[in-house]
C-alpha cells in the first residue's frame, strides 16, 4: 500500500534596501534583502508550505507564527529543520520537490548550486530530489520592478509503512 502526496507553497516577500538576502539558507550579495519577521528566506517558507501542505499539517505561519518574539529574526532553516522532523514523525519521507524562485535582480543562475546542495543537505535529500529553477519578472509587476521575491514548489512525499 502507498500513501503519495503532493503540496504546493508560495511565499512573496517584499525586498527593502540595506537587508541581507537569504536564498535557500545561502546569502545572496545583493543591496536589498527581504522585509519579514524571520530571515524571510522565502524559498525555505515556500518549502515548508508545500511539505507540511503535502502532509495535510497546515502551513508555516500555523507552526511558527510571525506574531511569536521567538520567531522574530529567526533563521528559516530552522524552520525546515522542524518541518522535515515533523514529517519523519508523521512516517513520511521526502520523494522530490521542485521550485522557482522569481526575482528580477540578482541573478541567481552561479548561485543555484550552492542553494541546492544547502538546501538538500538541511533535508538529507539525495542529489537530484531538490530542483531549483530561477526567472525574472521581466519587467513587470513587483517582481519585475524590483520589488519583491516569490517562490513556486510542489513537493511530493509517500508515506512509508
Amino acid at each position: 500500500m502507498t500513501d503519495i502526496r503532493i503540496g504546493l507553497g508560495t511565499d512573496l516577500h517584499r525586498l527593502g534596501e540595506g537587508l541581507p538576502l537569504f536564498i535557500g539558507g545561502v546569502f545572496v550579495p545583493h543591496y536589498k534583502g527581504c522585509i519579514g519577521h524571520s530571515d524571510g528566506d522565502a524559498l525555505i517558507h515556500a518549502v515548508c508550505d508545500a511539505l507540511l501542505g503535502a502532509a495535510g499539517m497546515r502551513d508555516i505561519g500555523y507552526h511558527f507564527p510571525d506574531t511569536s518574539d521567538e520567531n522574530k529574526g529567526r533563521k528559516s532553516s530552522e524552520f525546515l529543520l522542524g518541518v522535515v522532523q515533523m514529517l519523519k514523525e508523521a512516517g513520511y519521507e521526502i520523494v522530490n520537490i521542485d521550485c522557482t524562485v522569481h526575482l528580477q535582480k540578482p541573478k541567481l543562475r552561479d548561485l543555484i548550486p550552492e542553494i541546492v546542495a544547502n538546501m538538500s543537505r538541511l533535508m538529507q535529500l539525495e542529489e537530484g530530489r531538490f530542483s531549483l529553477k530561477a526567472k525574472t519578472g521581466e519587467r513587470i509587476g513587483a517582481v519585475g520592478n524590483e520589488e519583491a521575491i516569490e517562490v513556486v514548489c510542489a513537493a511530493l512525499i509517500e508515506k512509508i509503512f
